[in-house]
């Protein structure tokens, strides 16, 4: 069995494709490496900010469910012809 990772099989090839390709104009191959890394957001950086809007994004769709439920709630209120 393999193992899936964080990131599509296509985008490691391609890293390593181009780490393989341009190894050359680096200093070193970690600096190819994490350049290359970088420029195809593997980055840890990114995955951060990426989690902080998941985040964001949860809470923001909870905080309008919410909303949603209260305005039903006070239109009912306010029209006594709605079903409750």
């Amino acid at each position: 069995m393999t193992r899936t990772g964080r990131y599509p099989s296509e985008v490691r090839e391609r890293a390593v494709r181009l780490v393989t390709e341009h190894r050359d104009q680096y200093t070193s191959e970690w600096a190819a490496i994490t350049s290359i890394a970088t420029k195809c957001g593997m980055t840890s950086d990114e995955r951060e900010r990426l989690r902080e809007l998941e985040r964001e994004n949860r809470e923001l769709r909870r905080a309008n469910e919410i909303l949603k439920d209260r305005i039903g709630f006070f239109r009912a209120e306010l029209d006594p012809r709605l079903p409750r």
